[in-house]
């Protein structure tokens, strides 16, 4: 595609990518959405031990959508891939690639679209939600942002029901290791940002166990921030794949269950109130089933 070959600085803060770079990044989350969804199905596979053993293995279904700006030319669309399993209860791994301009009240609070409202933006948005209460709920996306400025923003975050200090380490290291090899500043200082943006002030505690959380992710070299946000995708996988396998098979018992339905009603809270990503697809026009199926399939409150 040429990206490969673009020089550090090439392309400068403030500039409009080419068209190569949309492809570049368009197709390697649409990859990383093919391998995610393999992943997931496999782990589908292996359930031998607990009481949903007996029901068939889940199979992702997908469901394309398209998008209209206001003035009724095309905005652009995405692709759920969700699934309904005997590990997975509530799995969704969406794509989508959106462009158009933002109304004149949200453009304000956009870097770079006060302008003229003009946006481009892809990317990939992952949320499970396990039957399985010793299996952590997880959250994961990264996505390239275009306006007036260019960038990427993304992450990934565990949250289990009960945390297990060995399994927030593992988590936290895979993602350490992605940030390491970019710079060695990256992963404080992403895991501070994702400690403080996955925080759910009325409740007074955090929603999970952390990861790292990033945006506005510009320095200037396209290739290294697009290489960094690659790698935070694998590491999603590198992650998270094991602590499924490590607990899938482990028995539970009904009150761990009632646990669980409670801990989701907190996410649901989360994402409802707080969730940058909600409001960004919602006030961009985005497919409102693909936006909320980050909210769990069944949960509880007091």
């Amino acid at each position: 595609m040429g990206f490969e070959k673009l020089a550090p600085g090439q392309i400068p803060d403030g500039s409009l990518p080419d068209a190569e770079m949309k492809i570049a990044a368009e197709t390697w989350f649409r990859g990383l959405r093919d391998r995610i969804c393999a992943d997931f199905e496999r782990l589908e596979d292996q359930l031998t031990g607990t009481r949903h053993a007996a029901l068939p293995a889940g199979r992702f279904e997908r469901k394309g959508w398209e998008r209209s700006n206001a003035d009724g030319t095309p905005g652009g669309g995405g692709t759920m891939s969700i699934m309904r399993g005997r590990v997975f209860e509530k799995v969704g791994v969406n794509i989508s690639t959106t462009f158009g301009t933002f109304s004149e009240e949200f453009r304000k609070q956009i870097p770079g679209a006060a302008e003229t409202g003009a946006f481009w933006a892809s990317g990939i948005s992952l949320v499970a939600h396990m039957r399985s209460p010793l299996v952590p709920a997880v959250h994961m996306n990264t996505r390239m942002i275009v306006t007036g400025k260019r960038w990427f923003g993304g992450g990934g975050d565990l949250n289990p029901m009960f945390p297990l200090e060995e399994d927030t380490a593992a988590f936290h290291a895979a993602y350490k290791a992605a940030c390491d090899k970019a710079d060695p500043t990256y992963y404080e200082r992403f895991k501070a940002w994702c400690d403080e943006y996955f925080y759910i002030p009325h409740r007074g505690e955090a929603r999970g166990v952390g990861g790292i959380f990033f945006d506005y992710l510009n320095t200037g070299d396209f290739e290294a921030d697009f290489a960094f946000t690659r790698d935070v995708g694998e590491a999603f996988r590198k992650a998270y794949v094991p602590l499924v396998e490590k607990h899938l098979n482990e028995d539970w018992t009904e009150e761990q269950r009632e646990h669980q339905l409670f801990k989701r009603g907190r996410y649901a809270e989360f994402n409802l109130i707080y969730d940058r990503g909600t409001v960004f697809g919602l006030k961009t026009g985005g497919n409102t089933e693909a936006i909320l199926m980050s909210l769990p399939p069944e949960a509880k409150w007091p």
